[in-house]
């Protein structure tokens, strides 16, 4: 063990120097990864949005289409959908004006499937007591949503919805597979002519947590202002 140790090559593990001058270029793929993540974290809220009510309604054409299709996003890997998107439908004649635009969408439309899931859960747990008041002041379905009901879902949902977020910024890499410039795509042409994949692939990786770093930071000040806000009253 200690002779395997000492014999790894730690001068070619991880090259400072071409980390550092490799920046730049990174950012730039980085850039390309946080506009697919929050394109793709509003419309697949949005959508899961719609996924959810669709899934609480009492009527079947609309329950069960909801119902279907988050079971076929759930059991579907992210990485098949893409392939189909980009790959599968130009056969049939539907084709994206880019490979970003592909990838948002198919981003978009699968995490849904997981927003949908958590706003629900989160509406369901708003205790009965508050729709029963929302009754006894006269408002309707629709005002009780948006008066009562959703602002406290969205406290509930913050946490996992981060998740998701942090899943999503993640998930980006493999829209590499569907030639999208972006960050894991950058570090894999620098690896490329460099010769020296692992310096890249740790870059990459060390700058993905950084990100992921960042979004908790922030989730955790959103978590303490609603809890601040909860004490209040």
């Amino acid at each position: 063990m200690i002779e395997w140790f000492r014999d790894i090559q730690w001068e070619h593990l991880f090259d400072p120097e071409l980390a550092v001058d490799s920046l730049p270029f990174l950012m730039q793929g980085l850039q390309i990864t946080m506009l697919i993540a929050l394109s793709g974290m509003v419309f697949s809220l949005l959508l899961g949005l719609v996924l959810a009510m669709g899934r609480m309604s009492k009527r079947w054409f609309l329950r069960w289409p909801a119902r279907i299709y988050i079971s076929f996003m759930r059991g579907t890997p992210l990485l098949v959908f893409l392939f189909i998107l980009y790959y599968g439908l130009p056969v049939i004649g539907v084709q994206f004006p880019s490979a970003i635009i592909a990838g948002i969408v198919g981003i978009s439309l699968n995490f849904a499937a997981y927003s949908a899931e958590v706003i629900r859960s989160a509406i369901m747990s708003v205790p009965r007591g508050q729709w029963e008041s929302a009754a006894s002041l006269q408002m309707n379905y629709w005002q009780t949503m948006r008066r009562v009901i959703i602002p406290q879902a969205t406290r509930i949902a913050l946490p996992p919805t981060t998740n998701i977020f942090l899943d999503i910024v993640k998930g980006t890499s493999l829209v590499s597979v569907i030639t999208v410039h972006e960050l894991l795509y950058s570090a894999r042409l620098v690896a490329g002519q460099s010769w020296d994949a692992m310096t890249m692939y740790i870059t990459a990786a060390l700058i993905y947590w950084a990100v992921c770093v960042v979004i908790s930071y922030f989730q955790e000040r959103l978590e303490i202002r609603y809890s601040r806000y909860l004490s209040k009253r």
